[in-house]
């Protein structure tokens, strides 16, 4: 049982911690069939911390800091309830949890998503996860190979800061969050839908406006 998009919108639409309002938009991006994964892909390799990294993310230190503990509570929660009968990855960004990954069935699905409800300061859920098998390693670590490609021509792609878009890849499905400008996220959407073994991108996206993304990415604002 996912969350329709429309559900999302009272949630995705209260005050953040920076008093802006933002709306969440949950959007589907098709990307036409590409060949399997095959080969290698580079992996980005940098020596940024999470020190770094948070500062420049453009949630505020406190979310940031919030997101890691709602992602470690959600799975230690599922993980207790359901053991390895699921196959869930929780990703937590500004408060609002993305959930893919596999369950054995519909029931499972929503009460995954009552788990998420329960943990707090969770702002909303969108729940990607489908039924069926776990899925196997070598579909992990192909995942794994897409996800860090795509980062790689984010870097490269100079396009838009790559530190502003996390990336989340299921079952070759590459699903996108952030706090970005629609042109960032358009742009983010083209390199990840043209990158190998992309079967299809799913914007889960914040947007904010150009103005709105100056201020937070100056240095010496007061925001944190």
């Amino acid at each position: 049982m996912k969350t329709p998009p429309q559900a999302l919108a009272p949630s995705a639409a209260s005050a953040t911690a920076d008093g802006r309002r933002r709306t969440l938009v949950l959007g589907l991006a098709a990307a036409s069939a590409l060949p399997l994964l095959q080969g290698c892909f580079p992996v980005v390799a940098t020596g940024v911390g999470a020190g770094a990294a948070m500062v420049s993310d453009r949630r505020t230190s406190g979310t940031y800091v919030e997101d890691e503990s709602i992602e470690w509570k959600v799975s230690g929660r599922i993980r207790q309830r359901f053991g390895n009968t699921v196959n869930v990855n929780v990703t937590s960004y500004n408060r609002n949890v993305l959930l893919t990954g596999q369950a054995p069935n519909a029931t499972v699905l929503g009460e995954l998503e009552g788990i998420v409800a329960g943990v707090e300061h969770v702002r909303g859920v969108i729940n990607e996860v489908v039924v069926g098998p776990n899925s196997t390693l070598t579909a992990r670590a192909n995942d794994a190979l897409i996800t860090s490609n795509v980062k790689a021509r984010f870097v490269d792609a100079k396009r838009f800061s790559a530190h502003h878009v996390k990336v989340v890849t299921e079952a070759n499905v590459v699903f996108l969050l952030g706090i970005v400008t629609r042109t960032e996220a358009d742009a983010a959407a083209e390199v990840a839908r043209t990158s190998q073994g992309v079967r299809k991108v799913v914007r889960v996206f914040e947007f904010i406006s150009d103005d709105e993304a100056r201020r937070l990415d100056n240095p010496t604002g007061a925001r944190r």
